[in-house]
Parts: structure tokens; C-alpha cells; sequence
């Protein structure tokens, strides 16, 4: 039997778990009684945001051909998880949603399968919508990634129609599993008859341990053999291979050019990496008698690096175990999340948690709330920046509260990204203002047709990594997409901003700003910090400064208790020795008096 290995390319809601869903019944891999809406999105937060969090790969039998499908993230946070995806297939089917053409992130993940080489099958789907615009989507594809209108396929998921013939399109399209170029490459370090497989995927089973979704590019994987994982070091015996149809169906073997799973037996999918090498031979090299050492593993496979950071702390303080058993057991099943434990005045005991991006922070912090049952407040996210001393040694900071007084420090470099807006045309002049007013800088303009603007900005992280995906949604009444990739660190004009209550500082609330920006930066927080503490029997100031300058004040008013009202007639002077007496304590209570934030007011500030 003939084997095909493709994925599914396409943004959020564009239909790719729906045409997953046609594939699974026109194939008859699932029965139409157990069919239900995006069945291979497994998780209840999948379901409802409608996007793919996790991938899932799949086997299917069509016209005497094994189909192996890969259901892949969309989203730019999980480029990672997707690039090594691509590298377990020969082709991709990119779907664009007929009434919304190409967007950001579709763009990103497809130019990551072509220079992985795939072949690429593009399809309209939601041609049964009224507002579908097959003709025009179908140019805008030909305008921007070169392929022929008249070639695109038009399908509707949802319905059916076209579904069987891509399926016969992906038959003769997408060429038959051979040794992949990233091995052809390396042909010097492997020799024939060794097996070598890639890890696309792993996940824990609470009664299995780690089960890692493999691609196999040559021998065969049987369960009780020994195999090597090369960038881990470690030796493991498979207890059981097999593949998902989309449940576990275990198989004698896993031969070359197939995709499934093995059970690896391991405790900790972080020994189990995505893009890690599976490597089994003969140690024994019998022409010189000697022992010879494993391959090296195989380029490409990169640590994931999280490039944004938030503090995430338990309300209730009782909690603190609990939130550690609970990231423990996310990072199972994401090897991708990082966590320190840090600790702060205002807060008490929590951790800085590291993410790919604000979708996986969004996802981390509501599957704490659910599926432990956790109340946790989740700090404002930062990025990680790099100092330079004046002996030139570079240290790397992901808390703004690390960063030394200015004078310890030669130089401060901040992360910047390349990002790709798709939006109306209508709207460019709004988007361009909301770019460069976060300091970005303009690179492209490019119009994929008379309506629709493909923009392209270099911009620092830290500038869109709060409000700005929300600024751009609402500037553009939800019409525009981006998409953002890494470039590298700049130099920039940044400095700490210290919110300082009563003269003491509030480490919590630290951020580091660019500097012309801190004076508005400084006033909005202080006018938060005024309306949420409450009034003490003194003034209290509430000031933002940059070391010991100080950009923004606001005072919160002393609480004024009526000492005469005790009082009935007699003379004026009673009236004044009172008022004179409640002056000097409050001036006595403003020297020494220390203001302590309740931890309730600081989580709804947080929360503003």
C-alpha cells in the first residue's frame, strides 16, 4: 500500500478542523455514529475557541492508499511545533476561507512548508456562503504565493462538496515518503540498515507515561527494541507502536515512511523533546573490531524559547502547593513552559512563567482556572531584555524588577519582531498611526488586491505584547490579522519605572519603559494605584520614578476624622487646642507611617 503524509494549513475559523472531520467520514476511518464536530480537537478549549491547540495526527485508507494527516496548530505561537510537523510530511493542503481570503498566520505557516519543501495543494473552502468570493480569493492566492487561480480547488467542509476529489488530488500531487532532504544531507552520518525517526509530538499518559507521535524515515521500530533518543542521550525500549485511527491502534511495527506513536515508558515528556532524533543501529563496527559512537542527531531541532513572561500567583495563599502541582503537570504535556518560583511583597509566593507568545499565555492561565480549579491572578506580561556591564559581561533579565540602577549598566537591548499585518484598505492610515506610535518601523506596503493590504513593520516585542493585538481588532472592527517571527536584540532607550507608595517601592508593579514614554506611562498607574488603596489618617504619595527622577505623582487625600464633634459650646479656643493636637499626629503619622497595599486591592488593580 502507498503512503501519502500531508498536513492542513489554515488560519482560525477558516474550516481546517472541519475538513479534518469530511476526511474521517468520507474515508470511513470513523463511523458515522461516533462522528462529531472536530473530533480530533480533543480538548473542551479547543472546541469553544474553534482553533487548534494541540496537534493530532491521524491514518486513513483511501482507494488503496494509507493517508496520514497531521493536524497542526495554526497559530504563530506553535511555529515551532509546526515547522517540525512539516518535516514529518511530503505536502500540505493551505486552506483560505473563501469569504475572508489569506491571512497573516496562514502566510507565516506557509512559508515555513516551502522551505521545507512540500508540496503545496491550495483549496477555497465556504464557497456555499453567500458572501463567498471564490474568483477574487483566487486571484489574491495567485498575487501573493504564485499559484494559479484556475488550479485552486473549491470545496465547502462543511457540506462535502470537493471533499473526494481532493482527497484523489492528494494521491497525485504529493509525491510518496523517500529519504527526507534533512537526512539526504547527512547520508555521511547514518548508514543503511540503521533506523531513524523524527519526534513531532509528545504527550503524557497518566498510565502509560510519554506517548511521542514519530515519523519514520528509514528501518522499522518494533515494540522491545532498543532505540536511542540523540539529543536527549538517553536509551529507551518502546513497550508499544501502532497509530491513531484517531484512536491508539497498536501495530506489530512502524515501518520506513509511515507516521504513528510509541510508547516510550519514560516519565517526563521533557526527555521526549519535539524535533529530537530516534536512532537504533549496530554499535559494533566489525572491519575495525572496535566500538564506534551513535550519529549526531540531525540539525534543525532548536530548544523552544519563550519569549514572553507574566508572574502568575494564587489568590488565595493556601493555593501556592496546588499552583505548582498544577504547571508540574502542564509541563507533561508542554515541554515548551518554563517556571521559576519568585516571590514579592504585595503578592506573597508565585511563579515567572515562561511563554511563546500571548495565545499560549491566554491558554495557560485558563486551563489553570479550569481544569484545576485554581483562582490565580496573572501579572502584566514583559519580555526578556539583555544588559551590558561596563566590564562588557551580558546578562539576560526577565523580571524588570533584576535590572540594576542605572550606572551598573553600559547598555540595555530589548527583543524586536518582524509583523505582518493583513487588513482593509480602508483602514491603513489608523494601523500605520498604531504602529508607529508603538515604535515601529515601516517596511512594506503591498496590496494583494484593490481591497485588502498586506503591511509589514519591524517593531520591539515588548510594544505588542499587552493591548496592541486588542488596539488593532478594534481599529480595524475585527477585520485585520497578524502574524509576528523573531529577529534580534537592538539596542534601546529603555530605563526601569518604580512605582513608589509612601516613599517604598513596589516591586510588582516595576516595568521597564522606553523612555520618553515614562512620564504618561508613570500617571496612568499612578492614577490606578490612587483610586484602589484606601485613605489612611495621612496623605499618601503615590509617585513613578526613574531612578531618583521622578516623572508622575498623584496623593491620595487624608482621611479627615471630626475631633470636635464632642464638643457643646464653650470657647473657640477648646475648638482649636483639638485641631492643633490632630495636625502634629498627622505630620507625626506622615514621617513614620508605612502604607500596606491589601493584597484584594492589588489583584483588582491588576486586573483593571
Amino acid at each position: 500500500m502507498e503512503i501519502r503524509n500531508f498536513c492542513i494549513i489554515a488560519h482560525i475559523d477558516h474550516g481546517k478542523s472541519t475538513l479534518a472531520d469530511r476526511f474521517l467520514e468520507k474515508t470511513g476511518t470513523v463511523q458515522s455514529r461516533e462522528m462529531k464536530e472536530q473530533l480530533l480537537d480533543t480538548m473542551d478549549l479547543e472546541r469553544e475557541r474553534g482553533i487548534t491547540i494541540k496537534l493530532q495526527p491521524v491514518r486513513m485508507n483511501w482507494k488503496n492508499f494509507q493517508l496520514n494527516l497531521i493536524d497542526t496548530p495554526g497559530h504563530v505561537d506553535f511555529s515551532y511545533e509546526v515547522s517540525r510537523s512539516l518535516a514529518a510530511c511530503e505536502g500540505a493542503i493551505l486552506v483560505v476561507d473563501a469569504t475572508q481570503g489569506v491571512e497573516a498566520q496562514t502566510l507565516a505557516n506557509v512559508f515555513l512548508a516551502m522551505e521545507q519543501g512540500l508540496e503545496i495543494i491550495p483549496v477555497l473552502n465556504k464557497i456555499d456562503l453567500p458572501a463567498a468570493e471564490p474568483e477574487r480569493r483566487a486571484l489574491e492566492i495567485e498575487n501573493l504565493l504564485g499559484f494559479r487561480a484556475d488550479e485552486i480547488l473549491h470545496i465547502s467542509a462543511k457540506d462535502g462538496t470537493g471533499v473526494e476529489a481532493l482527497l484523489d488530488h492528494v494521491i497525485e500531487k504529493i509525491p510518496a515518503p523517500k529519504k527526507n532532504d534533512i537526512f539526504a544531507n547527512h547520508s555521511e552520518i547514518f548508514s543503511d540498515g540503521e533506523t531513524r525517526a523524527l519526534i513531532f509530538d509528545s504527550t503524557f499518559d497518566q498510565y502509560r507515561g510519554v506517548v511521542s507521535s514519530i515519523r519514520v524515515f528509514s528501518g522499522e521500530i518494533i515494540p522491545g527494541q532498543k532505540v536511542r533518543l540523540l539529543r536527549a542521550g538517553r536509551d529507551l525500549t518502546p513497550t508499544e507502536v501502532g497509530f491513531l485511527n484517531p484512536r491508539y491502534c497498536p501495530t506489530k511495527s512502524l515501518k520506513s515512511g509511515e507516521v504513528g506513536y510509541i510508547v516510550t515508558g519514560l516519565k517526563n515528556v521533557v526527555d521526549a523533546k519535539v524535533g529530537d532524533t530516534i536512532w537504533s543501529g549496530n554499535l559494533e563496527n566489525p572491519e575495525i573490531g572496535s566500538k564506534k559512537t551513535a550519529p549526531p542527531a540531525l540539525p534543525g531541532y532548536a530548544e523552544p524559547t519563550p519569549f514572553v513572561f507574566a508572574g502568575i500567583y494564587p489568590i488565595a495563599g493556601d493555593d501556592f502547593a496546588l499552583l505548582r502541582k498544577s504547571l508540574e503537570k502542564l509541563v507533561l504535556n508542554d515541554a515548551s513552559l518554563v517556571f521559576t518560583p519568585e516571590s514579592s511583597a504585595a503578592l506573597g509566593n508565585g511563579f515567572r512563567v515562561g511563554f511563546l507568545g500571548l495565545l499560549h499565555l491566554d491558554i495557560v492561565r485558563e486551563r489553570l482556572e479550569r481544569e484545576f480549579d485554581l483562582d490565580i491572578l496573572v501579572t502584566a506580561p514583559s519580555v526578556e531584555y539583555e544588559i551590558v556591564r561596563a566590564n562588557g559581561e551580558r546578562r539576560t533579565i526577565a523580571n524588570p524588577s533584576e535590572l540594576p540602577d542605572a550606572g551598573n549598566y553600559t547598555e540595555i537591548h530589548e527583543p524586536w519582531v518582524k509583523i505582518n499585518i493583513f487588513c482593509p484598505s480602508e483602514q491603513v492610515g489608523a494601523i500605520i498611526k498604531l504602529c508607529t506610535d508603538r515604535r515601529g518601523v515601516h517596511k512594506n506596503l503591498q496590496y494583494t488586491d484593490p481591497l485588502r493590504v498586506d503591511l509589514s513593520f519591524e517593531i520591539p516585542l515588548a510594544s505588542i505584547v499587552t493591548d496592541f493585538y486588542d488596539d488593532l481588532k478594534s481599529i480595524s472592527s475585527g477585520y485585520a490579522s497578524m502574524a509576528y517571527e523573531p529577529l534580534e536584540l537592538r539596542q534601546g532607550n529603555l530605563s526601569r519605572l518604580d512605582l513608589l507608595v509612601a516613599d517604598d517601592r513596589v516591586d510588582a508593579l516595576s516595568q521597564i519603559v522606553f523612555k520618553p514614554e515614562a512620564h504618561h506611562i508613570g500617571e496612568r498607574w499612578c492614577k490606578k494605584l490612587r483610586e484602589i488603596i484606601p485613605k489612611a489618617q495621612f496623605a499618601i504619595k503615590i509617585q513613578a520614578a526613574i531612578g531618583g527622577k521622578i516623572v508622575a505623582r498623584e496623593t491620595i487625600s487624608a482621611m479627615r476624622k471630626d475631633v470636635t464633634a464632642k464638643l457643646y459650646g464653650g470657647d473657640v479656643t477648646r475648638k482649636n487646642k483639638l485641631l492643633k493636637k490632630q495636625a502634629k499626629g498627622k505630620k507625626r503619622l506622615k514621617q513614620f507611617g508605612k502604607v500596606t497595599i491589601p493584597q484584594d486591592a492589588f489583584f483588582a488593580m491588576m486586573k483593571k
